[in-house]
Order: structure tokens, then sequence, then C-alpha cells
């Protein structure tokens, strides 16, 4: 079985980037979090979270959503990985508790790299198409 890679970001274009460079994984690209309402349904061993999904300042942010997943016990297991073009990402990451962060733009080599070394630990089979 192929790991199965969440990826939440409002843009098309990174979100067709991301799955077509993880195509050897199991992903499921949204535009927005409520996805993350369906966990339990969809079972990612993986999160990747742009860290501004909306233009609404009442929506929570990646960092807000990734601690919150980080914060509870069900779902604290899961990798995070943190994207955003803002310069201080690192230090939002690292606020939201997420395994990893990703500047954007980012390169192909650095985006399967970090999702590689997150889910070394875990035993998984590619994608056969």
């Amino acid at each position: 079985m192929a790991a199965r890679i969440l990826v939440i970001d409002d843009d098309k274009g990174v979100r067709d980037i991301i799955s077509y460079i993880l195509r050897k994984f199991e992903v499921a690209a949204f535009e927005d979090s409520k996805i993350l309402k369906s966990l339990d349904k969809y079972k990612p061993d993986l999160i990747i979270l742009d860290n501004w999904l909306t233009e609404w300042a009442s929506d929570p942010t990646g960092e807000q959503l990734s601690r919150a997943l980080k914060l509870n016990p069900v779902t604290s297991h899961i990798p995070v990985i943190l994207i955003s073009a803002v310069s201080n990402v690192k230090e939002i990451a690292a606020a939201g508790l997420a395994d990893a962060w990703l500047h954007k733009p980012f390169d192909r080599k650095s985006l399967v790299g970090t999702v590689e070394n997150l889910l070394q630990p875990m035993e998984f089979s590619p994608v056969v198409n």
C-alpha cells in the first residue's frame, strides 16, 4: 500500500505540481481545510499544509491548523509539512509544531526528500499505475 498524502493549498497550480511530483504516493489535494474534519475517512500518513489558505482573516492559518493537529492525541502522530512563501516560514512551522517546512517556491528534490524523510520510519509500497 502506498503512503497517503493529504495536500491542502488554496492555489490549484501548487496542488497540481505537488500531486504530480509525488505521484508515486497516493495523493489527495484540497483547496481548503474542511477536509481536516474528515481525517478519519481519509487517514493520511502525511499532511502538506499551506500556511495561508484564504483571504479571510477569520479563517485559521496553516500554523493554527498544524498546532491543533499536533496537540490532538488522535492526529499528533501524522507528520505535517508547512509550506509558505513568507520569509519566516521556519518560525511559523515551529510555532505550529509542524514536523518540517518548505519555503515556496521549493524544488522537486527538497519536496521529495522532506516527504521521504518523514515517511521513512513507515513501510509503504509505491503506487503502481
